[in-house]
């Protein structure tokens, strides 16, 4: 049986308004950041008034790192980039949201105690170095990280410029590894280096969270 023209009508119109209800209705923004964590740019659609969708880059690059941690030198490099996608809920109806999504991140210390024939105490023992010795600590959040946080900005409005406001975190637990190399910390036995890697999990790599505190503006088309 062919349908009959009174029904055909209602149909094409429903099909028609659930189609546009899933097209970009409302023109995007393109937006770019400075702060934590670091230099950002990127791109948000929003979908109604109510929210809106978007994702960024953010880098700080590589910076270098001289510190002393549980009384031993260390010297090296520190990364902080990632790639985020968000969805942001303007609850009260202005430009105040909550914001949730997940970060993609490339962000790790590696951390160098060279032998220069001085003592290095390693997990409580005391070990004599040369030149040749060294331990190298890696510490590295995970690759995917839950963010929450909230902000100002991005929501449906007319063309222009604006700005954005962020605060928030990514929430993950670090990993913590070392090696050790030499005729002398070569010899470090792993109880010691346990303790060694405690003891940085507890200092150094006892924060769990990725910040971001950043300001920027936005341009909407």
């Amino acid at each position: 049986m062919r349908p009959t023209a009174s029904f055909r009508w209602p149909a094409t119109l429903a099909l028609a308004a659930l189609a546009t209800s899933f097209a970009p209705a409302h023109a995007g923004e393109v937006y770019g950041g400075i702060g934590l964590p670091g230099a950002m740019l990127g791109y948000a659609q929003p979908i109604n008034s109510g929210f809106t969708l978007r994702g960024d880059f953010a880098t700080l690059g590589s910076r270098s790192i001289d510190r002393d941690e549980e009384g031993i030198r260390y010297t090296g490099t520190g990364k902080l980039q990632r790639l985020g996608v968000f969805a942001d809920w303007f609850v009260l109806g202005g430009g105040f949201r909550l914001t949730g999504g997940l970060t993609s991140n490339d962000a790790s210390l590696k951390l160098t105690a060279g032998g220069n024939g001085a003592s290095i105490n390693i997990g409580g023992t005391t070990y004599p170095t040369t030149p040749a010795d060294r331990l190298d600590v890696t510490i590295k959040y995970p690759s995917a990280m839950p963010y929450f946080g909230v902000g100002y900005g991005h929501q449906l409005s007319g063309t222009g410029l604006g700005f954005v406001l962020d605060f928030g975190v990514a929430v993950g637990k670090p990993k913590v590894t070392a090696t050790t190399q030499g005729p002398s910390l070569g010899q470090v036995s792993q109880a010691d280096l346990d303790r060694e890697l405690q003891e940085l999990r507890d200092g150094v790599a006892s924060v769990k969270v990725l910040p971001q505190v950043s300001l920027g503006v936005s341009y909407r088309f």
